[in-house]
Formats: C-alpha cells, structure tokens, sequence
C-alpha cells in the first residue's frame, strides 16, 4: 500500500486493486467537509480502469493496523455501501466504495438516515413510556382498592414476621 493524498486527507491505497485505507479521523473529516468531498469525487472521476473481480463470495479482511478482521457494515444502515470496518482504527473501502459514500452524502442520505434513526428513539421511547404507564396504573390500581384496614393489616403482619425473625 503506499500513502496518497486525496484533499488534504493522507489516505493509504492498494495498488493492486485501488482500495482506500481512512482512520477514523480522516473518514470524519471526509464525512464533514464539503472540499474533501469534492477531491474525492475529483480522484474518483480519474481513477485508471482496472477489472475487479466480483466472486459473490463475502471475504472478511484484516484491520491493516491490528490484524483483527473487520465487521462489514452498510454505511449509515441504508446507504447500500458495505464496508469493512474497525471501530478503533478506520474503515477499508474497495474501490469506487468511497465515492459513492460522499455521493450519499451529497444527496441527503446521512442526514435522512440520522433522522430516520432519531425518529426511532422516540418511538422506543413513546412504547417504554406507555409500558411504564401502565405499570404504575396496575400498581395505583391495587392500593387503591386495598383499604386503609388493609394497609394497617399487611403493616402489622410484616412487623409481627420481621420481629418474630429477628427474635428467634
């Protein structure tokens, strides 16, 4: 792999089959800055042709820095780019998979997806909401109809059971 600059982001590349290596911080970086977009999409335009083969066979790679293999990821879990990932050390792209993440990005995808994911939580949240309503509907509902008696009677009975285990 040899390092190239894309932008001002330093990048590794195979040569052999024009995969990109990004730590975390430069695929961020790539993610928030429109110019390094722009050089992406720029590299991308003129790349060389070369055939890549297509096996249909799912091969996990190793992490180029800690040789653990990598989880594959559809980015932003609805872009439609796999991705073999490391979270503490970068993602590998395979060629042409770079660009078409800034294309997603470009076109709104990574801001519908994280509203998409927003609008998820508050829906957990809405169903965990209701659930513990109705918990705390169940539980007002019994002391409600146990009547003062009641309360008084379950009191005495666990002050008799705590006194009779303490004294025995």
């Amino acid at each position: 792999m040899s390092l190239v600059t894309i932008g001002t982001t330093a990048v590794l590349e195979c040569e052999r089959c024009l995969g990109l290596w990004l730590d975390v911080s430069s695929f961020e970086k790539v993610c928030a800055d429109r110019e390094q977009q722009s050089a992406v999409l720029g590299v991308a335009s003129i790349a060389p042709t070369q055939a890549v083969r297509e096996t249909g066979k799912v091969n996990y790679v190793p992490c180029p820095q800690c040789s653990q293999l990598m989880n594959r990821i559809n980015f932003a879990r609805c872009s439609g780019v796999i991705v073999d990932f490391c979270k503490g050390h970068g993602t590998w792209f395979d060629r042409d998979e770079l660009s078409r993440i800034v294309a997603f990005i470009r076109q709104g995808g990574l801001e519908a997806s994280r509203a998409r994911d927003k609008a998820e939580i508050r829906e957990e949240r809405r169903r965990l909401w209701e659930q513990q309503a109705a918990v705390d509907s169940r539980v007002s509902t019994h002391f409600i109809r146990m009547g003062d008696d009641d309360h008084r009677l379950t009191g005495i009975a666990s002050a008799r059971g705590l006194l009779k285990f303490l004294l025995d």
